[in-house]
């Protein structure tokens, strides 16, 4: 065994995961034991399924609609006493929690008189590690806020949970202007808990995903929000309950409003948060730090989950989603690559030619094509398509060509490079039976080569149709189909132009063209630069391994920056039942070798579209040597 397959075997999720749960038990308004029962009973079941982390909702310990009551000297006192049994249930169990009571300035016996606070105490290892107190106190609409607390002086304490570093705001602090999360975040916090009391009313779910959402993608953190359970409900308001959880602007996990869910996991993944923090340089763009100095309490709790709750989804740059988002999200991609093929041909002047080989790429990029000539006002005479059958060219994918051409209105004619191979060939004294690289080569380059003087005889510029995945692997021809002038798929990798083509023949203005873009779809995925038997006998993912793991890797290792230990690890997840451990790793190594040692052709790619997060181009998102 190698070292780096060693390395993938030891790889274990709480290297990179911070497990987290929020917790929504049901509440006895007024009844600090009851309370605790409860909680503890939650904390306990969240602690044997590892998580580090457990979330309460705000003014747990007591009921958050205590109203008056919130004074009562027995109330605090018991508060107190319950926060210490509390306190108690996390000795020797590797897990913390946050619950949210209130508390006195002093706290020192029952009959204290200082002020009382809205808090959130951190508790692990047996002890309260640390109170924070609310900062933003509403007392507008229903909420009375200021007749019974005082506002925090300073929010400045951070916990730490084997490399993780927590904040916590409590509700109203997250709508005001400049929350605590935002000085927290610079001081080095990467999650944020809020402890909340939001009443339920039309549009309020929705706001606070939007919320969540936004404060958690501009802090680049995790955020977990924990809402108050429906026994807050009184005769004004009505709570919901409602629990978020999420990472960078991305939903982790959710638990609906007036669900009966009382625990809501999620794995945060730290190594992604830090990733996305040193590419966006946050400590250099980050809001100013709190004005007292930052403490950090350390916990003692360790990270210790041994697998991941979240699904991994086998397509990353095509997520499982609704069929209503999924079609709203791949119509923007083709406005996307539409766009930017139609403003490079008002600014040139120029129409286009492209190669149409009866392929994914090539499809695609003549179906944008169509769109772009149309959004420019002009007909076939700005589209035009060569179909250049070859020594290795099959019956069925020439047909397909043709009859996609033609059902598209495109400018075509079919202009054969056999011939021209031949004689290239004679010309280097190369035995045509020997159908090496240097056969294959020359094919893609003399169709390259015929696509320019095409396009300089007719005032066009030449489309080039390799998609990124292809880009990833350096799977194209220097000099040949690695060329053009504008580079329409350069932004989508091979399984989203599938995707993509897809959608497009469910579409009613392309149901002349339905059957052949079906077909098309179905067709392996073929070069066709050597022939060994009837019909496709090259198929390019027996050769280099299957795009959907090749897509995966490249998503996770450009965009997330993972190692490939952990890549290795993510696609066993994700793959499971469909390829084998050996499968995922054999292929990783060979993604790992063609990505680095292709950089030269990314160098030289023609302009193109970014679409997604993902994009090589040289001169936009990927700078790498060529020599690594």
């Amino acid at each position: 065994m190698t070292d780096r397959q060693s390395a993938i075997e030891g790889y274990h999720p709480s290297q990179t995961y911070l497990r987290v749960a929020s917790a929504c038990p049901e509440v006895a308004v007024y009844n600090p034991f009851e309370n605790t029962a409860r909680i503890t009973e939650l904390y306990e079941t969240a602690a044997k399924r590892g998580v580090s982390l457990v979330v309460f909702p705000e003014l747990s310990v007591t009921g958050y609609s205590l109203g008056d009551l919130v004074t009562r000297t027995a109330l605090l006192r018991d508060a107190r006493v319950a926060l210490l049994r509390l306190a108690a249930s996390t000795l020797n169990k590797n897990c913390a929690m946050v619950v949210g009571l209130p508390l006195t300035h002093t706290d020192v016996d029952a009959v204290s008189a200082g002020n009382i606070y809205n808090c959130a105490a951190f508790l692990a290892d047996g002890e309260v590690k640390g109170i924070v107190a609310k900062s933003h106190l509403p007392s507008y609409d229903e909420f009375y806020e200021n007749r019974w607390f005082v506002p925090a002086e300073s929010n400045n304490l951070l916990f730490e949970i084997d490399g993780a570093l927590i904040g916590i705001e409590i509700c109203e602090d997250a709508w005001v202007a400049s929350p605590p999360s935002e000085a927290l975040a610079s001081a080095g916090a990467n999650v944020i808990v809020n402890l909340s009391a939001s009443p339920e009313k039309i549009g309020a779910a929705q706001y606070r995903r939007e919320l969540v959402k936004t404060l958690s993608s501009r802090l680049i953190s995790g955020y977990i929000y924990a809402g108050c359970d429906s026994g807050e409900s009184t005769s004004e308001v009505v709570m919901g309950g409602h629990q978020l959880i999420y990472a960078n602007g991305q939903l982790l996990a959710e638990k609906y409003p007036f669900s009966t869910q009382q625990l809501t996991f999620a794995d945060i993944d730290l190594e992604h948060l830090a990733f996305d923090r040193r590419k966006r340089r946050f400590g250099v763009s980050a809001p100013p730090k709190p004005e007292k100095p930052v403490i950090v309490i350390r916990t003692g709790v360790k990270r210790s989950q041994s697998d991941i709750f979240a699904r991994i989804d086998p397509n990353p740059f095509l997520p499982e989603e609704s069929a209503e988002s999924r079609a709203a999200r791949v119509e923007e991609l083709l406005a996307i690559q539409t766009e930017g093929l139609y403003r490079r041909m008002m600014k040139t002047g120029l129409g286009s030619v492209l190669g149409l080989s009866g392929g994914l790429d090539s499809t695609l990029a003549a179906l944008i094509m169509v769109r772009a000539a149309k959004k420019l006002g002009g007909g076939n005479d700005k589209a035009h398509a060569l179909i250049m059958p070859g020594p290795a060219s099959s019956n069925q994918t020439q047909s397909n060509a043709a009859k996609l051409a033609q059902g598209l209105g495109l400018t075509w004619r079919i202009s054969p490079i056999a011939d021209s191979v031949t004689a290239e060939l004679n010309a280097l004294s190369h035995d045509a039976g020997n159908q090496n690289v240097t056969y294959e080569n020359a094919q893609a380059r003399l169709r390259t080569l015929r696509l320019f003087n095409y396009a300089n005889e007719h005032g066009l510029m030449v489309i080039n149709t390799s998609d990124m995945s292809e880009a990833a692997l350096g799977w194209s021809t220097y000099g040949g189909d690695q060329t053009g002038n504008y580079g329409v798929n350069c932004g989508l990798p091979k399984t989203v132009v599938r995707e993509a083509i897809r959608f497009l023949s469910e579409q009613p203005e392309y149901s002349s063209v339905k059957t052949i873009l079906r077909d098309i779809i179905d067709t392996p995925i073929s070069p066709e630069l050597t022939n060994s038997g009837d019909g496709i006998t090259q198929l390019t993912e027996d050769k280099i391994g299957p795009y959907a793991l090749h897509d995966f890797f490249l998503y996770y290792f450009v965009r997330r920056g993972d190692s490939p230990e952990k890549i290795a690890y993510l696609a066993k997840c994700a793959f499971a039942g469909k390829y084998p451990g050996e499968t995922v790793d054999k292929w990783l190594s060979e993604f790992l070798r063609r990505f680095t040692r292709n950089q030269f052709k990314r160098d030289t790619m023609p302009n193109g579209p970014k679409v997604g997060a993902v994009a090589l181009s040289p001169r936009g998102d990927w700078r790498m040597p060529s020599d690594v």
